[in-house]
């Protein structure tokens, strides 16, 4: 393949770093496990990896909350770290992406701390959205925005005088500032850490909230409140200023041949997604319409064309993903027990047969479920900001289940308590119980792993073909015919030699909820 291009058909590996091995017992995942469990990930077939944040942070969000940008967090473990298991990634032939997040600082960045301390109209503030209040004592918020994690998006500081003062605005949590866009230090900090990590040998991004970041001028009201991530008409996401910081972001990646990033945007209107991948902005965009989809042929259908509609006219081929670290989990998500395990290894051999790339979450390759966890053990800040009304996204972030057994289940070297509680029972699930086991989760992804990278079948677009009631049929161009059958009953195989099915054939038929390739 062509210097930098690699990535067009990957598949992606996503690592929650917390959660996939921990290699000192502390019950957090962390760098030097990551790196431990390489040569799974290699047998795996995965492509590249994507791994979430790891830098210094107070972790009032796991991460996401950066308080330097351009450090390991102790508990990950330490740059050396780092560059021992790029290095070892590389050896065994897997790319590895880290995540960016632009749209906000920590709390705790040198940044926001100059800014608590400086006065209002500071270039020190400058660097924030600092904002009078409303109101004739300035005791209302700015504007009626609210946050994502729930409550006002805007926090009233105290001023060092120990008066009442200025609003920031935080989209996230309060510990979690918005960064002002407009302001040149921001870019020229952001393009440091992007050299950063090129030069350790990162080979790309994932830019978190990539449809943030540019506030409109005025910072006016929204028409209804609306705390979710979709842009679509709110002020807080996908203001038209937005592009020209990724035309900024990919100046810089154009220095390095081989780098590449993906956008998270969570923007419904197909025209505006595809501003964000012209030739000098973005390489990828997930296109989260599939997974809003129900396991439904017409419902998946639909949204297949318009992933592929986004892309149309644009450098950029399609991008899959059935689950991360902030969406229910697909074996949850399309059912209850089997009939979930069974839904969602028939929607990872779709998307494995559609031309793009593919994103698989740490876990989806072993079948883990989301797993409801007890009130009090819930960190999300999402549970607390939404006043225990919401709880969260810690389901779908429990630690890896490497070896049968009890918890940790070898996640961690010792009977420690991990930092998500992982449930009993779950030896069946474990790595070490899947893999070379025909039939298992763990073998029909590496199985259809390597077929996708090895057989000419899976090149080319691909065209619609006539299905049987409540079941979608398409072709490549390269020869592969990939048949789903979303009924409760068996569907005859379309001519052809068998490459591989998500269950076994039923009297040479394709039984209910399962996928065929075929040649």
């Amino acid at each position: 393949m062509l210097a930098g291009t690699w990535w067009r058909d990957a598949v992606f590996y996503q690592v929650y770093v917390r959660s996939f091995a921990d290699s000192n017992g502390d019950g957090v995942g962390d760098l030097a496990g990551l790196k431990s469990r390489l040569p799974y990930l290699a047998d795996l077939g995965v492509d590249a990896l994507w791994l979430n944040p790891f830098y210094r942070s107070p972790m009032a969000d796991h991460g996401y909350d950066v308080a330097d940008p351009r450090d390991v967090d102790p508990v990950f473990g330490t740059l050396a770290d780092f560059d021992d298991m790029v290095a070892e990634a590389h050896r065994l032939g897997i790319k590895v992406t880290v995540d960016l997040v632009p749209n906000h600082s920590s709390d705790q960045h040198v940044w926001f701390q100059q800014a608590l301390k400086a006065a209002p109209g500071s270039p020190e503030r400058e660097r924030y959205i600092f904002r009078d209040g409303r109101g004739a004592d300035g005791s209302e918020a700015p504007n009626n925005w609210t946050s994502v994690f729930g409550g006002p998006a805007w926090h009233r500081v105290t001023e060092p005088d120990g008066t009442p003062g200025q609003w920031y605005l935080h989209l996230f949590a309060p510990e979690q500032p918005d960064l002002n866009w407009d302001n040149p230090e921001v870019m020229a900090d952001l393009e440091k850490t992007l050299r950063f990590w090129l030069d350790r040998g990162a080979d790309g991004f994932r830019i978190d909230v990539a449809h943030g970041l540019a506030k409109p001028p005025g910072l006016p009201d929204m028409e209804a409140e609306k705390d979710t991530l979709a842009g679509d008409g709110h002020p807080r996401f996908d203001y038209d200023g937005v592009h020209e910081i990724h035309r900024r972001i990919r100046k810089v990646l154009d220095e390095y041949p081989d780098a590449m990033a993906v956008g998270e945007i969570w923007v419904q209107d197909v025209e505006r997604l595809k501003l964000y991948l012209r030739a000098d902005e973005l390489h990828l965009a997930f296109n989260f319409v599939i997974v809003q989809s129900r396991w439904r042929s017409d419902e998946l259908r639909k949204a297949i064309d318009d992933s592929l509609d986004t892309v149309s006219g644009t450098p950029a081929p399609p991008c899959w993903v059935w689950s991360n670290h902030d969406i229910v989990r697909s074996v949850s998500r399309f059912g209850e027990g089997l009939v979930g395990e069974r839904r969602a290894r028939a929607a990872a051999m779709l998307t494995f047969g559609l031309p793009g790339v593919v994103y698989v979450y740490y876990g989806d390759e072993i079948g883990m479920p989301n797993v409801e966890l007890p009130d009090e053990v819930l960190q999300d800040p999402t549970w607390e900001r939404s006043g225990h009304s919401v709880r969260g996204r810690d389901a779908e972030r429990i630690p890896m289940p490497w070896t049968p057994g009890e918890p940790p289940y070898g996640f961690s070297p010792e009977a420690v308590d991990t930092w998500l509680p992982q449930p009993a029972g779950w030896s069946p699930l474990a790595v070490e119980s899947q893999v070379g086991v025909p039939g298992s989760t763990h073998s029909l992804y590496q199985e259809a792993i390597a077929i996708r990278k090895s057989n000419e079948a899976f090149s080319g677009e691909m065209t619609w073909l006539d299905a049987p009631e409540g079941c979608l049929a398409f072709k490549r161009d390269g020869g592969l015919t990939c048949l789903v059958n979303f009924t409760n009953h068996p569907v005859a195989l379309p001519a052809g030699e068998v490459l591989l099915t998500s269950v076994p054939l039923v009297d040479g038929k394709l039984p209910g909820d399962a996928t065929a390739w075929l040649v």
